[in-house]
């Protein structure tokens, strides 16, 4: 059976995570990144900095002292030769710091908005995530609105693309930033609508690991939203996206390869 899809798994290594059991520091992050291999992660992404709604902007001289135990201990045990590793950063400093010690993937939230962050990303023959945002995680919930919300975000991977090629960025990846500066209905229509992006050319990521649109449909609390993080991953997967991004590795692991086997079945 060919695997036409990665999983990433999430470790945050700052302390205001949206979801509690995301949260590691350097002591548990090197168990928890190899249990999620051994569990079969392909992607590891890693971040130091919150976004969820109203978050806290961070230095990036303050976001790399989050990250550097961990980075140096990842470095130190090779694991950047057992999985891809991704960091969940918009800042050169830390970004520069992951590249020299291994880390494949850069996941960038502002769809490459730092001309320095593209350089690093190039020179480095790296892979870029674009992910769209409307406002900041400041704002971005501030009622988002949008005339045509499928070609508006289209309009910004194509130019997020072009910024790419400038700075010769070989590998992309779009994400459509569930959550980021939008409504349920918003969320759930580029969900419906994914496969819109695949005239693009480029691997789409999805990314709603129990993220408060499924509060929104069935009221619970992050520890409670496994299921409903896995129909809209799955759905996702359906509409073209090869990329998921999640809290929970095996969960999903099992849950892609009964999928996958039902689909392949003649």
């Amino acid at each position: 059976m060919i695997k036409d899809y990665e999983i990433m798994g999430v470790l945050n290594a700052n302390d205001d995570s949206f979801y509690s059991e995301s949260r590691f520091n350097e002591a548990d992050a090197i168990k928890k990144i190899e249990l999620m291999i051994q569990e079969g992660a392909d992607i590891i992404d890693i971040g130091a900095v919150s976004s969820r709604p109203g978050s806290d902007v961070v230095d990036e001289k303050e976001e790399l002292e989050r990250l550097k135990p961990i980075l140096d201990l990842v470095y130190a045990q090779k694991l950047h030769e057992k999985v891809k590793l991704s960091l969940d950063s918009y800042a050169p400093l830390p970004i520069s710091y992951a590249l020299e010690r291994g880390f494949h993937i850069i996941n960038d939230i502002t769809g490459l908005k730092n001309d320095e962050v593209c350089r690093l990303i190039g020179e480095y023959d790296a892979k870029a995530v674009i992910m769209h945002m409307q406002g900041n995680p400041q704002t971005m919930q501030d009622k988002p609105f949008y005339v045509d919300l499928l070609s508006e975000v289209e309009d910004f991977f194509i130019k997020g693309i072009q910024k790419a090629e400038d700075f010769n960025i070989k590998e992309l990846v779009l994400d459509v930033g569930i959550g980021f500066g939008k409504t349920l209905e918003h969320n759930l229509s580029l969900i419906k609508h994914l496969d819109y992006f695949k005239s693009l050319e480029k691997e789409l990521l999805i990314g709603a690991s129990r993220k408060s649109m499924i509060s929104s449909i069935s009221p619970s609390s992050p520890e409670q939203r496994l299921p409903g993080t896995l129909a809209i991953h799955l759905q996702a997967y359906d509409n073209g996206a090869s990329i998921i991004r999640t809290h929970d590795v095996k969960e999903h692991v099992q849950a892609f390869k009964v999928h996958q086997a039902i689909n392949n079945t003649l």
